[in-house]
């Protein structure tokens, strides 16, 4: 998914991304859809190079699911919810226990058991190959459940054996026993390893890439893709509801203002200020324009060099191009004021 804004206020960070009405893999699998195999080898595909794009970034997703695959109105999958998603850089491993558990791969329980050396981006493929078993048979190759204790969930990957589908394709199934292999030395964890399998050997990468494919599953565009009540939670169960902010915030402000003023409230005033300032408001639209006009410039300008005696470079590289990328966060000493105030780094 493409984030096109965000900003925030008082209480709250906002990110604004594409919105998909195909409902996700999980509502679909509850509505009893039987996915054939076409159209799960492309969500497969389409996953792998979300995975591989991630990977590039040094991005850990740790909570690959039917749940945060989303389909389009077009029935293409995309991946969602970084909530627990994780940086690892320069040959780190991660540690925490983070993750959906009938989903998280065995090193991850390993890690938290006995330490070890944690684990890293095999894990997500380890939870594409749970995903992908689950839509295609309807049921996850291991049962497993929150309740399961760590300690039992580390005997069972080493006593129970997958039961794949006689009836899938032998490359088929050669490829998911890769995926869903214990040790993450010896499992698919990359591009370049699932476009040796056989059962993908016909993909055209590109064209998954594009969007090219036709989806084997197609969500009913006259539908509503989800569970109603889900959107009405938050209307009826939230202690701080969205559609009641502009009220809360304003009486909020009144109550402030009636108060004696407080060096207290002051400093964290202040530290809010600090935040605010330092927070990078993100619009893909109009970095969009500014790339386009700094293209166009370019242009113009070797067209102008052309027209010399041939001296110059003529690269007709606009000055001052970099203008047209983000811009990196100036570190602020500002923040470590409120290192007395806030429970940890970066709260404030």
């Amino acid at each position: 998914m493409t984030r096109r804004y965000s900003f925030q206020d008082e209480e709250d960070m906002f990110m604004v991304v594409d919105l998909l009405l195909g409902g996700d893999l999980r509502y679909h699998l509850q509505q009893n859809v039987h996915f054939n195999e076409d159209a799960v080898k492309l969500y497969l595909c389409e996953m792998t190079l979300a995975l591989d794009y991630l990977q590039s970034q040094h991005i850990i997703h740790r909570d690959i699911k039917p749940d945060n695959i989303l389909l389009d109105e077009q029935g293409h999958a995309h991946l969602t919810d970084f909530n627990i998603a994780t940086i690892i850089k320069d040959g780190e491993r991660a540690t925490a226990l983070a993750g959906t558990k009938p989903y998280m791969a065995p090193e991850i329980f390993q890690s938290f058991v006995s330490g070890g050396t944690g684990y890293a981006f095999e894990v997500d493929w380890w939870s594409l190959g749970v995903t992908v078993f689950e839509v295609l048979r309807g049921w996850r190759p291991y049962e497993i459940h929150a309740s399961n204790s760590v300690e039992s969930l580390m005997q069972l990957f080493s006593t129970v054996s997958v039961q794949y589908n006689t009836a899938w394709p032998k490359d088929l199934v050669h490829l998911m026993r890769k995926l869903l292999t214990v040790n993450p030395e010896h499992r698919f964890s990359s591009l370049s390893h699932m476009q040796t399998a056989p059962y993908l050997s016909d993909i055209n990468w590109d064209a998954v890439y594009e969007k090219k494919i036709d989806a084997g599953f197609v969500p009913n565009k006259g539908r509503l893709h989800c569970d109603p009540t889900f959107e009405l939670e938050e209307m009826i169960l939230e202690s701080r509801p969205l559609h009641k902010k502009k009220k809360r915030l304003a009486k909020n402000r009144s109550r402030e203002a009636s108060k004696d003023s407080q060096s207290e409230n002051d400093y964290l005033q202040e530290c809010l200020e600090v935040v605010q300032s330092e927070f990078m408001i993100f619009n893909r639209e109009k970095l969009k324009k500014r790339q386009e006009a700094g293209a166009e410039g370019g242009e113009s300008e070797g067209a102008a060099e052309g027209g010399d005696d041939g001296d110059g470079d003529g690269s007709g590289e606009a000055e001052g191009g970099t203008e047209d990328e983000d811009p990196e966060p100036e570190s602020s000493s500002k923040l470590s004021m409120c290192g007395s105030v806030c429970s940890s780094p970066g709260s404030c």
